[in-house]
């Protein structure tokens, strides 16, 4: 089953995304917007990492796949509570050229589609890097989702510490959004 954005389609990670992932994987202009930290990985340990995406039904990972361009990034429902109903959400755009374009919110829209009318979750979780002004403007201005907290000096990053800014959206919100911007016509 594909997740269909009205740009982008969101699916499984498969085999031959391994090589444009490991080099995402190994490019600290990249990583240094994420909030997780990472090592340089060598390709094995790329493969065996999509490998293990099977048997984890609490992280779900997926590829974004835009038309005419391919492959641009991931996005994940990570430590997804089935009790509680909540999981944790995170954004991996590629390549520059790609950011920018619409791509990233139709992605954060896509997921939230899915996360709360086919798996029936409760909220989404996520955090921003108080330096990631643009990841944080669309997820704010765009997608519907609230700051809801900050935690100082949470990340390290280039020999000082940022902020964590802690943002996060409940099923409420993304239909008083679906109903303001009508998004899917």
């Amino acid at each position: 089953m594909n997740i269909k954005g009205k740009y982008v389609t969101l699916r499984a990670i498969e085999n031959e995304d391994i090589p444009l992932l490991h080099r995402w994987a190994n490019d600290p202009d990249i990583w240094y917007m994420l909030g997780g930290w990472h090592f340089p990985s060598n390709l094995g340990y790329m493969q065996k990492w999509v490998e293990n995406l099977k048997n984890d039904p609490l992280n779900q990972r997926f590829a974004i796949d835009a038309p005419e361009v391919g492959l641009i990034g991931t996005v994940s429902l990570v430590d997804i509570d089935w009790k509680n109903n909540n999981a944790f959400t995170g954004l991996q755009l590629g390549d520059i050229d790609i950011r920018g374009k619409g791509y990233g919110v139709d992605t954060f829209m896509a997921i939230q589609r899915y996360a709360f009318e086919e798996l029936h979750l409760e909220r989404l979780d996520g955090s921003v890097i108080e330096y990631n002004e643009a990841g944080y403007g669309f997820i704010t201005k765009h997608c519907g989702w609230k700051e809801e907290g900050r935690q100082r000096n949470w990340y390290f990053r280039k020999n000082r510490y940022w902020d964590r800014i802690v943002v996060g959206i409940t099923r409420a919100d993304y239909f008083e959004l679906m109903e303001k911007k009508d998004y899917w016509k």
